[in-house]
């Protein structure tokens, strides 16, 4: 019975395959195979359902593929099912077909009809490999197909300004989310010694005897765990990106943010309570945050003037009550929680189209005052207070680029004196410098010798943050998040246990070859277009398709998206960071949030946006 878990995830990636062999102009193909593939699907998974309740309802696991074994490390896939996942496969499984019959038609003849079905079925297989995931590693496998599958829908009319913007600005939140998993993979290792699975995980006997004497590094991992959490169901401080996700088409904002993947965050909330539940603090802290995100959102939610944005903000809050119902251990009630707000959600959305235009019909010809409310019983002040509050959704949009990205440009623009020159001519030198020192370390003193990890970790956030705010030339930008892995595998090198020549070289081998991939598809547009800079958004996938596909393909192998070794290599170097090395744990998280930013920036900038050579005009909004 274990092993046809595989067919869920297997499922899902063969039909993506299909689909991309199928010509554009062959809507009734593509819609025709993408159907078949989710019914397939929600058939098998109906079924299987049935029979695991009715014969045993015991949890499964299976031990996959291992993909790298080194000493006590080892990256494997692992896939689990228990009531949690059983749940989310049900949800998923009935939305998923729902809407996929619901897009077939809402989406004739829209320009990017196979690009749509296409990118559902990748958004498919990540939620099933997220759901299905029996480790961290696994889980994070599907965490990061969501996070790129939700930057090319909302990004879906890609010829428009402000669907591209918003896009960028969910990918950022969502790498701060990627990271807080990654710090939670690197001390997991450190506590457990191993890759521990989620069934492991629900020994109670085994993790109380760990945190009993390592409770600061317990706390630490679910205090990583709640952020990634809160960034991916959009709790707060990270409200305010689920709105802006809205841009995309009314079919993926049904099924990606407001039934599936805004509920993921309660997924890896209810995987990990056994390792949190103990955790007093770690609990209170949980019940705060969802509470003050649904007294925030609610209020928000109630002053908006568009339909979605009501529903996305009434979302927000639902969730905010499921984060508090699981750190109170309501498991079950979270669950039957979940499913009635997806349902509902995706209904509204769905609907949107057709209630927004009844409204305005209607308001010429019936209007009802409005109702006593509970704002009528505050002091006129203070609703007027909440009011304004809302309307400005709590500056949580402004408080993000105040604290965090505006932060990061004003050091990027103090770094004006990195140049081609200063790259080649003291970076370079510097590398080759730290090589020498790490294959002769009996000649470097030991004081020098514990201080060049974070020399050089530094050095890497460094040349990131340039190449987040380098605006006037887009290879320079592309070189330095190139060097920036460089230099980070050089500083983790010096840990005694990390082979720079067999593990690091694992890392980069997927770096270089998407790093080479990519510079030679920008010196071709360059070389076509004469001028290329980060100024304003191009457009130049209206003019070059192939061109902006393959550059994409080599912007996830560099960002360390699981189609190259580059993947394996994150959490492996994370798993060779001493548990005392905080500076170098830090430095290099950093080095990995700025990059998955700069290199989608480019990304966006260049090939995405309005085409600058049209003669048309652009329309603003998507809807």
């Amino acid at each position: 019975m274990e092993s046809f878990l595989q067919v869920f995830i297997l499922l899902p990636i063969l039909g993506f395959l299909l689909l991309l062999l199928i010509p554009e102009d062959k809507e009734k193909v593509i819609s025709l195979t993408c159907f078949s593939i989710v019914g397939l699907h929600f058939a098998l998974s109906m079924g299987f359902l049935v029979y695991w309740l009715i014969m045993s309802r015991t949890e499964l696991n299976l031990k996959d593929i291992v993909l790298l074994s080194s000493g006590n490390y080892e990256f494997l896939i692992d896939f689990y099912f228990d009531k949690v996942t059983a749940v989310y496969l049900f949800v998923g499984a009935i939305l998923t077909f729902l809407v996929t019959i619901y897009s077939r038609a809402y989406l004739h003849r829209e320009t990017g009809y196979k690009r749509f079905f296409t990118t559902i079925l990748f958004f498919y297989t990540g939620y099933n490999i997220t759901i299905f995931a029996g480790n961290f590693e696994t889980l994070f496998i599907g965490w990061e197909i969501l996070g790129i599958t939700s930057f090319l829908l909302i990004a879906f009319y890609r010829n428009k300004y402000l669907p591209v913007k918003n896009a960028v600005k969910v990918f950022s939140v969502y790498r701060i989310g990627d990271v807080g998993l990654l710090l939670a993979m690197w001390m997991s290792h450190h506590l457990w010694h191993e890759n521990i699975t989620f069934i492991k995980l629900g020994d109670y006997a085994l993790v109380h005897e760990h945190l009993q004497t390592h409770s600061f590094i317990g706390v630490f991992i679910s205090l990583m765990i709640l952020a990634s959490a809160a960034a991916k169901s959009a709790q707060l401080p990270f409200s305010s990106w689920l709105p802006r996700a809205m841009e995309g088409p009314t079919p993926s904002s049904a099924i990606f943010y407001g039934s599936l993947a805004v509920h993921l965050g309660v997924f890896l909330l209810l995987r990990t309570y056994p390792f949190w539940e103990q955790q007093t603090s770690v609990r209170v802290l949980i019940v705060a945050l969802g509470l003050i995100t649904t007294v925030v959102s609610t209020g928000i939610a109630r002053v908006q003037s568009s339909i979605k944005a009501q529903i996305a903000y009434a979302s927000i809050a639902q969730i905010g009550l499921m984060f508090i119902e699981v750190a109170a251990g309501l498991e079950s009630l979270a669950l039957f929680h979940f499913a009635g707000n997806a349902f509902l959600r995706t209904y509204q959305l769905l609907v949107s189209p057709s209630v927004v235009s009844y409204l305005i019909r209607e308001q010429f010809y019936t209007f009802y005052p409005s109702q006593r409310s509970l704002e009528d019983f505050l002091p006129k002040k203070l609703a007027n207070t909440f009011y304004m509050l809302g309307i400005k959704e709590w500056n949580l949009d402004s408080f993000l680029y105040r604290y965090l990205w505006n932060p990061l440009k004003w050091v990027g623009n103090l770094l004006d004196f990195i140049t081609l020159s200063t790259l080649l001519t003291v970076f370079v030198p510097f590398y080759l410098v730290g090589v020498f020192c790490l294959y002769n370390r009996n000649l470097v003193p030991e004081p020098v010798l514990n201080c060049l990890p974070i020399a050089f970790s530094f050095t890497a956030v460094v040349m990131v943050l340039k190449s987040f705010t380098k605006r006037n030339r887009a290879r320079m930008a592309w070189l330095l998040t190139i060097f920036n892995h460089f230099f980070v595998v050089l500083a983790i090198s010096f840990n005694e246990k990390f082979n720079y020549s067999s593990q690091g070289l694992l890392y980069l081998s997927g770096v270089f070859v998407a790093g080479v991939v990519g510079f030679v598809c920008l010196s071709r547009l360059k070389a076509a277009e004469k001028s290329l800079n980060l100024q304003q958004f191009h457009g130049y996938s209206h003019k070059y398709p192939r061109l902006a596909f393959l550059f994409l393909l080599a912007c996830l192998g560099v960002s360390g998206f699981p189609i190259t070794p580059t993947f394996i290599g994150e959490d492996l170097m994370f798993s060779h960071i001493h548990e005392n090395q905080a500076m170098l744990a830090l430095f290099t998280a950093l080095s990995f949030i700025i990059d998955g930013l700069a290199i989608i920036r480019i990304y966006a900038r260049i090939f995405l946006g309005p085409y600058e050579k049209s003669m048309y005009e652009m329309a603003y909004r998507s809807y």
